[in-house]
């Protein structure tokens, strides 16, 4: 199928993948970079080109496009969703991206700088794609292929179902967002305008997996006030609060309870910045666990240790702020269990293996649930994301396409006639 686009998710993902679009944490505008805007303008002009008359970005950078109706059933409307930004991590600047064809089973040298190699002995889904293409950076930066792959697998999906007006489906709805690599990807979200009664982000991994549970996690600041002085009269007065932040850190588990430490269902605790001076200093935290309820756990553990090395600092003072960040979305989706069935049905008439596995993270899919659109989340293909080890095959981006027009199929199919 993938082979009829016009432009195949390669051919996509390598133009995508050039313009800079990492997201800045420190940001408090919307998008936090303006740059973001520029791919997302590229994609409007694409969709507008594909027929799809409603394709407009607004002031935010978020991109809105409907394919309508061609059935005369009554189908939910399906939204299919992924994220412009690139993490804040690595950098996002100059991406090369280089098409390996019929990879060969070893070693991938990167050229612009050598001492990056993506191995097969690392990366033991490498051995996957043996006599398939591959698509890295250069070296000196991430890919981008989280979640521009997303993005070129949606992308080709409508102009696939632009082209061949004979696959009956219900009304589509795509949305690309900004700043999900910095958590903000749904913040100015218009899900009124967007109009869609469920959504699946194209956000996952390797070819066949399906994410419907993701951690609940909350963010915590400890702010530590010292006592300060000038430091040339400071004896028995100076009271330095970098030095209060750094043995509350110090004081943190080492052998469990931390991202370095756990897998699989566990949950951590996990410092992210120290800021300060020696006034006054701020410690950044993620918690992270899929159980919710365990959230107040940890966070009940970490102030019990703050306040511990507080008690040998009389004088000073601690503020502990709890944020809520977003929840494990499979809460909202078991209430909704036909969109997870009907992607599990799309899979395997494409052939595939359903995996089902939890999300050691988030996806815009998290809060999306939360905010009345239940999402689930859709593989891509993207490998060791967030470095410049970053990788994917197009042969699971191929599927990947493949595999959603396949389940708007289904959608159609089950709904009834009006």
């Amino acid at each position: 199928m993938a082979a009829e686009y016009k432009y195949g998710t390669a051919d996509r993902l390598m133009r995508y993948v050039q313009v800079d679009t990492q997201s800045d944490p420190e940001s408090n505008l919307s998008p936090t970079t303006e740059k973001q805007k520029n791919l997302s303008a590229m994609l409007v002009t694409e969709l507008l080109a594909m027929g799809i008359a409603d394709a407009h970005m607004d002031a935010y950078g978020y991109v809105y496009a409907t394919i309508p109706s061609n059935t005369t059933k009554q189908v939910p409307v399906v939204c299919f969703c992924s994220h412009v930004d690139t993490a804040p991590d690595c950098s996002g600047t100059n991406v090369k991206p280089i098409l390996h064809t019929n990879y060969n089973g070893g070693d991938i040298v990167l050229p612009d700088d050598e001492s990056q190699v993506i191995s097969p002995a690392k990366y033991n889904y490498l051995k996957q794609h043996i006599g398939k293409d591959v698509i890295t950076a250069s070296g000196t930066t991430l890919l981008g292929a989280d979640d521009k792959a997303g993005v070129a697998i949606i992308m080709s999906m409508g102009n696939y179902l632009q082209q061949h007006p004979e696959i009956k489906h219900g009304a589509i709805k795509l949305l690309f967002t900004p700043d999900e690599e910095v958590g903000r990807g749904t913040d100015k979200v218009d899900l009124q305008k967007l109009g869609a009664d469920l959504a699946y982000t194209l956000d996952g991994g390797e070819l066949g997996t399906l994410e419907d549970e993701t951690f609940s996690a909350d963010g915590v600041k400890i702010i530590v006030h010292g006592v300060i002085a000038h430091p040339g009269y400071a004896k028995n007065t100076l009271v330095n609060a970098l030095k209060i932040a750094a043995e509350i850190v110090s004081a943190l588990p080492k052998q469990e309870w931390s991202p370095e430490t756990t897998e699989k269902r566990e949950g951590f605790v996990h410092p992210v910045a120290v800021t300060g001076i020696a006034e006054k200093a701020t410690i950044e935290f993620i918690v992270r666990d899929f159980t919710t309820d365990n959230l107040q756990k940890h966070e009940a553990r970490l102030k019990i240790i703050a306040e511990k090395i507080m008690q040998e600092y009389p004088g000073c003072s601690m503020e502990f702020i709890v944020k809520e960040q977003y929840r494990n979305m499979k809460l909202i989706l078991d209430q909704h269990p036909q969109i997870v069935a009907n992607a599990v049905e799309a899979y395997e008439r494409c052939g595939l293996t359903v995996v089902k596995e939890p999300i050691r993270g988030g996806t815009d899919g998290s809060r999306l649930s939360y905010m009345g659109l239940p999402c689930p989340n859709l593989f891509t293909g993207m490998q060791a994301i967030h470095s410049k080890h970053e990788w994917v095959a197009v042969y699971d981006m191929e599927q990947s396409a493949h595999m959603l027009i396949e389940l708007v199929k289904v959608w159609e199919e089950k709904a009834k006639q009006l």
